[in-house]
């Protein structure tokens, strides 16, 4: 038992919560022992009661069950997501790490180089490629609460309701600190001002709502982290981008080869695969595929053989009626067994699979990524061949001496 190490997992916790997980993991210890109590006896055995102890094991079951009372009423998720369970993408991974997670495991050397940590980031890129996979891995590692919410959610069709909305969700984050707030599809709610027509600024109102929140998030003096995702990066209001809020935008490309090695090897983890799957084979030819059409491939293959399995059932089944209506007689444990005609998935579920495989992101929605890339690197060369030299050239440009001030600089 190493209660830091629990206490580390308890962000948010009151009292009453850690009560009620130490009372869950007493109950998990219970359970085991369920087998050896003999509950019509009047009184229990001393050396049973004794054997009975809570070790780590029951308070990692009970972390799942319990929750801060400040996110009770709100969607929140206990991710067991790991950077392993993600291939490829390392230098998202990396910058994500440096991001979110030195902050908070790091937080005296951020104090002593005076620097605030970064509000949030925002995730953009192509459908299925796993915006959301990510940010559960980071609240995972991180250890932190994790508030899933999907743009539509927070709007409503009464005045100012949905403003409110916004300001409970970030006064429960900033209760339930550190906290990562996940915004998904957040064109819904981001879009830029001005645009709505009509005299109906309520789409404005509630921009300017999250604008506010997220100064103040930031401004607190508590880890509240902010996590945007969208499709639709050009349609943003810029505001939510400028530094000092989501400032950080990375973008999740198209998995690459070792990615969709990795997402074959995920959904297939818990299915029987026969020997001549090759995942790497797969991956080759899955070139230009997003992470949901390479799921899509693998359940459909999965379907593929639990129909042939079920009809391989079917005619077993027909073929006992058959002998039982010629005047076989079975004894008590029936037939003979059968080999399992469909023991596995097998490479031709995956060719049949395999011609019903479609790309999901053309690419023209790749070019404007792309287009997109290229517009940010274009802005941020505005400020290249800036060096601490530039003043001592101009002066040895005039062809005389160095004045004064360029040595001081020199020096």
């Amino acid at each position: 038992m190493d209660l830091e190490r629990i206490a580390m997992d308890c962000q948010g916790f009151v009292g009453s919560d850690l009560a009620h997980l130490c009372l869950e993991a007493a109950l998990q210890a219970v359970r085991e022992q369920l087998g050896n109590i003999d509950v019509d006896a009047d009184s229990l055995d001393p050396k049973l009661l004794e054997g009975i102890k809570v070790n780590a094991a029951h308070f990692a079951h009970a972390g799942t069950k319990c929750n801060p009372s400040s996110l009770r009423e709100s969607l929140v998720e206990m991710p067991t997501i790991k950077w392993e369970d993600i291939g490829g993408l390392e230098e998202t991974k990396r910058e994500l790490r440096e991001t979110v997670e030195y902050p908070v495991a790091y937080s005296d050397k951020f104090r002593r180089f005076g620097m605030q940590p970064t509000k949030g980031v925002l995730f953009y890129g192509p459908p299925g490629c796993g915006k959301t996979l990510l940010a559960k891995a980071v609240a995972s590692e991180c250890k932190a609460n994790f508030l899933s919410i999907k743009g539509p959610e927070l709007l409503t069709m009464w005045f100012g309701e949905s403003e409110a909305n916004v300001r409970n969700l970030f006064d429960k984050a900033r209760a339930a600190a550190p906290c990562i707030l996940f915004f998904d599809e957040m064109d819904s709610i981001a879009k830029a001002r001005g645009g709505s027509g009509g005299g109906n600024d309520a789409g404005d109102r509630v921009m300017n709502q999250i604008l506010s929140e997220i100064d103040v998030a930031g401004s607190s003096g508590q880890n509240v982290f902010i996590i945007g995702a969208t499709n639709r990066p050009d349609i943003l209001d810029t505001a939510i981008t400028r530094p000092g809020r989501l400032d950080s935008l990375i973008y999740i490309p198209l998995p690459d080869f070792e990615s969709r090695v990795s997402i074959f090897k995920a959904n297939l983890r818990k299915s029987p695969i026969a020997e001549d799957i090759d995942f790497k084979t797969l991956a080759k030819v899955t070139e230009g595929f997003s992470g949901a059409d390479v799921t899509e491939i693998c359940q459909r293959a999965a379907k593929i053989a639990i129909r042939e399995a079920i009809a391989a059932d079917e005619a077993v089944m027909l073929e006992e009626e058959m002998m039982e209506a010629n005047g076989v007689i079975f004894d008590e444990d029936g037939v003979d067994e059968y080999d399992d005609p469909v023991p596995a998935i097998t490479r031709a579920h995956f060719e049949e699979a395999m011609s019903f495989a479609r790309k999901s992101v053309p690419a023209s929605e790749i070019k404007k990524y792309d287009d997109f890339r290229k517009q940010q690197k274009k802005d941020a060369k505005a400020t290249e061949g800036f060096t601490f030299k530039e003043t001592k050239k101009n002066g040895a440009a005039g062809g005389g001496a160095p004045a004064e001030g360029d040595a001081a600089t020199d020096e």
